[in-house]
């Protein structure tokens, strides 16, 4: 069974996910006002292939959605799936100028 934990220090922290207990991966992520910028998505190797990293990003999402947050995807994975698929992400997506 899988589930996340959202960790915030003071601005910095991770989206962790754990499978059977273990952790599986995870998201690197500050918040800073009501912005919230994602820096790396890592999936330990054993897990690749299960769709974890998929986990993570909507776990991202629905955080950033249930916080009022904008998202800035500074992690090549989740700026890639904003691209993809924008009509999904655009009411999180801040893109910068």
């Amino acid at each position: 069974m899988e589930r996340t934990e959202i960790v915030l220090g003071n601005v910095r922290g991770e989206i962790q996910l754990f499978s059977d207990d273990q952790k599986a991966g995870k998201m690197d992520i500050s918040v800073i006002g009501k912005k919230l910028t994602v820096y790396h998505t890592e999936v330990n190797p054993e897990h690749e292939g299960k769709g974890f990293a998929k986990i993570l990003l909507e776990r991202l999402v629905s955080y950033a959605r249930e916080n009022d947050l904008k998202i800035v995807p500074l992690c090549p994975y989740v700026h890639l799936q904003f691209k993809r698929h924008p009509d999904e992400y655009n009411d999180v997506w801040l893109k910068e100028d």
